[in-house]
């Protein structure tokens, strides 16, 4: 798709297979690879300084490796709600907690991108605000029991059953709640100098 690229091979350090699915929309050939990477945080970070943070811990694991046509393109998303963090959940009663919170509020998702190459380091993020409509205990149950949203932050993929039922309106991007603002990183890689 895009001519300036045409030179270079695109990696993905991502396992999420919404990433994946999002980044191949873009037309791009890309590999998939994910490295093992510390996901811990300071307490003071707040809000889309955490994936920021953390999208920048996950490229730095490729860089001592980076060739001169590489790019690698890493990403981290979180739920913000009531002034903390929602990682994702640890088991199931984790989950239905997560979700309960939710319910009935407006929360925001901030998804960050790192795109390391030759040329340098370039950091992104988006915001979008999810409003969550009340949730009956059973609904939440239903959801966590049959879709196990584990891998998820906010215990909950807004192209899940939950998303369908429960938000009723999104601010911002919906591809950013999914984990990858593509309209941010599709302009960042047209900035990519030609190799």
């Amino acid at each position: 798709m895009l001519k300036n690229l045409s030179g270079y091979r695109m990696v993905l350090g991502s396992a999420s297979p919404r990433r994946q699915q999002l980044l191949a929309g873009l037309g791009f050939p890309f590999e998939v690879e994910v490295r093992e990477t510390d996901e811990s945080f300071g307490h003071e970070l707040k809000a889309q300084e955490i994936p920021l943070h953390i999208a920048s811990c996950k490229a730095e694991v490729f860089a001592a490796d980076l060739g001169a046509r590489d790019i690698v393109i890493t990403a981290d998303t979180v739920v913000w709600i009531n002034g903390h963090v929602m990682n994702k959940p640890t088991d199931r009663s984790d989950a239905i907690a997560m979700i309960s919170e939710l319910s009935g509020q407006m929360h925001e998702v901030y998804t960050a991108v790192c795109i390391l190459s030759s040329h340098g380091r370039t950091l992104l993020w988006d915001e979008t605000r999810v409003h969550f409509a009340n949730l009956e205990k059973g609904e939440i149950e239903f959801y966590v029991d049959q879709y196990k949203p584990f891998d998820k932050a906010g215990a909950y993929g807004a192209q899940d059953w939950i998303g369908l039922v429960g938000i009723d309106r999104l601010e911002g991007s919906y591809f950013n709640v999914m984990g990858l603002p593509v309209h941010k990183l599709y302009d960042a890689l047209k900035k990519i100098p030609a190799c």
